[in-house]
């Protein structure tokens, strides 16, 4: 497999990792329907964990099973598909080799106290993404809680561990806390701050969260206003986040939010091409097949796609020419999948 020029521009960005995290994340971004392009289409299955199965699973049944996002994602052409342990552990041996994989590393519940401290417990560990042949570990931070701090501790070893072994660093940043209002948590000045601390961290791809034109921090809001820096579109947010991630030195991902229409989707991916941003992740639960080609076709000034499981894999038809059908034949079914990650587009240089 020989790297694209737009991989290589990308991967030199990464000056200080050795040739197994280049590698793992070259194997991302040269695999599925837009291999070699600079653009990426992650799969993210984590939502068993945070909100439960039969919110997340029960609109479409065949989700309930592993195997069913495994394919989703080899179908669809997608460059990779992310989950906790268990989720891959149940389709390691069937799918190996088939599609890279990202171990998502901690995890929260939505049983947890309301008023306990936002943090999340580690799931798994950087051997267990080895021996799963996984290319990156997945890890989130809460920068604004009272346990921000120890989880900045523990990725940062995390993340060293990983890097020595070759396995590349995702780092979910979401700010939520005590101190931050619930605008706060998507505010521009926020979510800027949080792409800059998972660029901090050593993160190889940054995840946040699409942003507001609110400005949360009394002295963020100064500097705002004094270098007028353009907040006014979405596009222009994703700028400043972009610019956050060491002026686009780091793959960044946007998560869309809340379920919307598919217009919104399109709307949001636009936006996040035009502000050079990496990916969008978003909630949908009945669209149809075409977002999987009208996405594609709305990122492709962008260097990044990525959605999750929003189209049943007999019906998405968005695998590279040539490559091969799922290892199974899926039940038909009409339902829908809630999706905690759908789709994005970013870039960096």
């Amino acid at each position: 497999m020989k790297a694209t020029r737009a991989v290589q521009g990308i991967l030199r960005n990464y000056e200080a990792d050795n040739p197994g995290v280049k590698g793992n994340l070259c194997r991302m971004l040269m695999t599925g329907k837009l291999g070699g392009t600079g653009k990426m289409i992650i799969l993210p299955v984590d939502q068993g964990f945070e909100h439960g199965p039969a919110r997340s699973f029960a609109p479409n049944p065949d989700a309930y099973d592993p195997h069913y996002h495994y394919s989703l994602a080899i179908e669809a052409g997608l460059n990779a598909y992310a989950a906790p342990l268990g989720m891959l552990e149940a389709g390691a041996d069937t799918f190996a080799g088939q599609i890279p994989t990202i171990l998502k590393a901690n995890s929260a519940n939505s049983l947890i106290p309301s008023e306990a401290p936002k943090d999340q417990a580690i799931t798994a560990s950087v051997d267990d993404a080895l021996r799963l042949g996984c290319a990156a570990i997945g890890f989130t931070i809460y920068p604004g809680s009272s346990a921000g701090l120890e989880m900045f501790e523990e990725i940062s070893e995390m993340r060293e561990e990983a890097a020595a072994k070759g396995v590349a660093t995702v780092i979910w940043s979401y700010p939520r806390g005590e101190s931050l209002s619930k605008d706060g948590e998507t505010a521009i000045d926020i979510a800027a701050y949080a792409t800059q601390i998972a660029a901090l961290l050593g993160a190889h791809v940054i995840k946040v969260k699409l942003s507001t034109d609110h400005l949360e921090l009394k002295e963020a809001k100064k500097v705002y206003k004094s270098e007028a820096i353009d907040i006014s579109t979405q596009a222009a947010r994703v700028a400043d986040c972009v610019k956050s991630a060491f002026n686009g030195r780091r793959i960044i991902v946007f998560s869309g939010g809340s379920k919307k229409g598919a217009n919104s989707v399109y709307d949001d991916a636009r936006a996040i091409r035009d502000g050079g941003g990496q990916r969008l992740d978003h909630r949908p639960q009945h669209l149809p097949a075409a977002p999987c080609r009208s996405a594609g076709d709305a990122g492709q000034a962008g260097r990044h796609l990525s959605w999750p499981r929003l189209i049943p894999p007999w019906r998405a038809r968005c695998s590279t020419p040539g490559s091969p059908p799922p290892p199974r034949a899926m039940p038909r079914s009409t339902g829908s999948m809630r999706s905690s990650t759908p789709w994005s587009i970013s870039s960096p240089r």
